[in-house]
């Protein structure tokens, strides 16, 4: 594989995707900063197929980069490769308003034909190719210039080894049947609702105790204000206020504006600052958050019963001998909050829909019915069809005829030795 020197210059760029446009993919990753900025600030681009390899400088003066981005938005033909790739994906969405498409995720596709849930790169390397990964620039500054030649190496590495690992994780994918599977999973990753930060949303990633209408408006109108104050400063939201402090605002709200001061974690600046009066102007404005707004209801917890919440670890249960059979990581099916849901009774779900349902929703259900339980043969415990373990059951209870040699049934065995055996008040002296 070629690998070439940092790509700083449009002219380099345009030419090497002109040739990875003749390709049927690319592996893709990038390396960003965004511990001081709202938006992750992007540092380098590496790309490659099976044949050559690039890192590209963003940063670079007077760099263009539109032939790379039309290449992984608006070319259909190629499919992109990344691993662990939604953070990549929300940068070049940023970047352009569109998501990479069609998409290929390599930690994805491992759920799949494993029962690794979340393998690292690192890892994924080590299982596929036998490599130990030189980790020691990960946390690096990639936003200071010069890089080194480490630094490069070190970047580049994540999309070269990716390329030698696709074909073979494609090849055991169409050998199981299992590649259908994915698609869903990565149309999800593709989607760009994932990546909009829309101000108006901002407080459905905060938790908030009670469903009080009137708190979660003011949660509402105090998250989309702090979101629009992170993204015009381009500062990390929490450098705002934090979120367990804009839940006690909300909760406990100040009736003037010195009472901010008394908040905890916010400063006494705030008691007489700008910030501080255009938090009270929206607290002054905020509305209870309408019907169709609230959040729906947890299924986790007492709401499910004493009875469901034995239902639900049977289910839990069930789902790790499924894993183990058909290897799959357990997160692929299905997670614990659908359980839960569908053992208080919840049936619009996932599971019971498409190749989830007959892999292992169809199962669950019958479960939660009670027309199949769980059975130990050979030392394994498996699942059994609630009429086949009362028929052996039977069967291994049932005395055939003639035979002292032959099992017998313990109940009808009890009866008649209690009516054989002499009483004690019977027994001889």
């Amino acid at each position: 594989m070629k690998i070439h020197d940092l790509i700083t210059t449009t002219e380099a760029l345009d030419e090497l995707v002109a040739r990875l446009a003749q390709s049927d993919f690319v592996c893709i990753d990038t390396e960003f900063m965004r511990e001081n900025t709202y938006w992750p600030e992007l540092c380098l681009v590496q790309i490659g197929n099976e044949e050559e390899a690039a890192a590209i400088d963003p940063m670079a003066d007077g760099i263009d980069l539109t032939s790379l981005l039309d290449l992984m938005c608006e070319n259909e033909d190629i499919l992109k490769i990344f691993h662990a790739g939604g953070q990549d994906v929300e940068i070049i969405y940023n970047l352009t308003g569109k998501t990479p498409h069609p998409i290929f995720d390599t930690q994805i596709a491992m759920m799949a034909i494993s029962q690794s849930e979340q393998i690292g790169y690192a890892n994924l390397c080590e299982s596929w190719l036998g490599i130990t990964v030189d980790k020691g620039a990960r946390f690096t500054d990639w936003g200071r210039r010069p890089l080194t030649d480490r630094q490069i190496e070190y970047a580049i590495g994540d999309v070269t080894h990716l390329a030698k690992i696709f074909p073979m994780m494609l090849k055991k994918l169409i050998k199981t049947g299992r590649g259908a599977w994915l698609n869903a999973e990565m149309e999800k990753l593709a989607d760009p609702a994932n990546y909009r930060h829309d101000p108006h949303n901002a407080w459905r990633r905060i938790r908030s105790a009670g469903r009080n209408p009137q708190v979660l408006g003011r949660l509402k109108a105090l998250a989309g204000w702090r979101e629009g104050e992170a993204q015009h400063k381009d500062i990390p939201r929490g450098r705002i206020m934090r979120d367990e402090t804009l839940s006690d605002v909300a909760s406990h709200p100040p009736k003037k504006q010195a009472d901010l001061a008394k908040v905890r974690g916010l400063s006494n600046a705030w008691r007489e600052n700008d910030i501080g009066k255009r938090l009270m102007d929206v607290l002054a404005g905020a509305e209870p958050l309408p019907k169709d707004e609230m959040p729906t209801k947890s299924k986790r917890g007492a709401p499910l019963g004493k009875e469901g919440a034995l239902v639900a670890d049977l289910l839990k249960l069930l789902l790790k001998i499924r894993s183990r059979e058909i290897d799959v990581a357990s997160r692929l099916l299905t997670k614990s909050d659908e359980l839960e849901a569908l053992a208080a009774g919840i049936r619009d779900l996932p599971i019971l829909h498409g190749w989830r349902y007959e892999v292992f929703g169809k199962d669950a259900l019958e479960l939660v019915e009670g027309k199949t339980g769980f059975a130990v043969k050979n030392g394994k415990l498996v699942m059994s069809n609630a009429d086949d373990m009362r028929a052996d059951i039977i069967a291994e209870t049932e005395a055939p005829e003639g035979g002292a040699e032959a099992a017998t049934d313990p109940v009808a065995a009890g009866e008649a030795a209690t009516e054989e055996a002499p009483s004690e008040e019977a027994a001889p002296e």
